[in-house]
C-alpha cells in the first residue's frame, strides 16, 4: 500500500522514536466526499477530480472515498450531473485502489427511510457500477437500520464497514459506542469507524473509546475528524496511540 503501509505514529513529530509498538497507520483519502462537502459544499466537478485521481491511486491510500453523503443529491440539485456516472468515471480509472462510499443506512442518500427493496436495489445497482466498500451508518446509532444495506452490499460480495456517531450526552457512553461496534460486527461489518462530526472529542475520551472498541472488537478501527476547530488534533494523536 506504498509509503503509508509502512508509516508508524511517532510519539515526537519529526522522528521515528518508539514507532514500532503502534504498528501501521493506514490512510483513507475523503478529498472528494467529505473533504469537499465541509469546504466548498460538495460542488467539485467529476472533470475536475479526473486529472489528478490517477496519481491518488497509486499513492496508497487503503481507499478512495468519492461518493455517498451529499454528493450524490449535489450532483442533481446543482451540477447538472449523473452521480452514477462519477461512479463510473472513478472505477475506470482505480485499478489499484478499492473505491468507498458513505451511505445512511435506511435513509440511502437522503433524509427518508426507503423500503427494504428499494435499500437493496440501491445497494445491488452501486455495487454493479463499481463501489467496493459500504460504509454505513445511522444518525442514531441504530444498527437495526443499517442492516438492510449491510446484508445487500454483503451478498453483493462487497465490504461493509460500521461507522459509529460520536456525540456528547449522558448517554453517550464508551460503553454504549462499545456496544454500537458490536452490533456492527453482527451484521457483517469488518472495520468500524469512530466520526466526530462536530470536532466534540477530547483526548481522554477518544483514548478510552478507541482502545475499548479496538479491545471489544478486534478488527481495524478507523477515526475521522471535521475540524471546524484545533480540538481534533490531540485527539487524532491519542487515538491513534490506542489502535492496537
Amino acid at each position: 500500500m506504498g509509503f503509508w503501509k509502512k508509516a508508524k505514529t511517532a510519539d515526537t513529530p519529526g522522528t521515528w522514536e518508539g514507532t514500532e509498538k503502534y504498528g501501521p497507520v493506514k490512510l483513507a483519502s475523503v478529498d472528494f466526499r467529505d473533504g469537499q462537502q465541509s469546504v466548498i459544499a460538495t460542488r467539485m466537478r467529476t472533470e475536475d477530480m479526473l486529472p489528478i485521481l490517477e496519481q491518488m491511486d497509486d499513492f496508497g491510500y487503503e481507499c478512495i472515498e468519492m461518493w455517498g453523503g451529499a454528493t450524490f443529491d449535489s450532483c442533481i440539485r446543482y451540477l447538472n450531473e449523473d452521480p452514477w456516472e462519477r461512479l463510473k468515471a472513478f472505477k475506470r480509472v482505480c485499478k489499484k485502489t478499492p473505491l468507498r462510499m458513505l451511505l445512511r443506512g435506511q435513509n440511502l442518500l437522503g433524509y427518508t427511510p426507503y423500503p427494504d427493496d428499494v435499500v437493496e436495489r440501491f445497494v445491488t445497482k452501486t455495487a454493479e457500477d463499481g463501489m467496493d466498500i459500504f460504509l454505513i451508518f445511522d444518525g442514531l446509532n441504530d444498527i437495526r437500520n443499517c442492516a438492510c444495506a449491510a446484508k445487500a452490499a454483503l451478498k453483493a460480495g462487497k465490504r461493509v464497514e460500521g461507522n459509529i456517531q460520536f456525540t456528547s450526552s449522558p448517554v453517550h457512553t464508551v460503553e454504549s459506542f462499545v456496544q454500537t461496534a458490536k452490533d456492527y460486527v453482527n451484521i457483517g461489518a469488518t472495520a468500524v469507524h469512530l466520526e466526530d462530526m462536530g470536532g466534540m472529542i477530547d483526548p481522554t475520551t477518544a483514548a478510552k473509546t478507541v482502545a475499548a472498541v479496538k479491545k471489544a472488537v478486534k478488527m481495524d478501527l478507523e477515526k475521522q475528524n471535521r475540524r471546524q476547530r484545533s480540538f481534533t488534533v490531540r485527539p487524532s494523536k491519542t487515538g491513534r496511540r490506542c489502535r492496537h
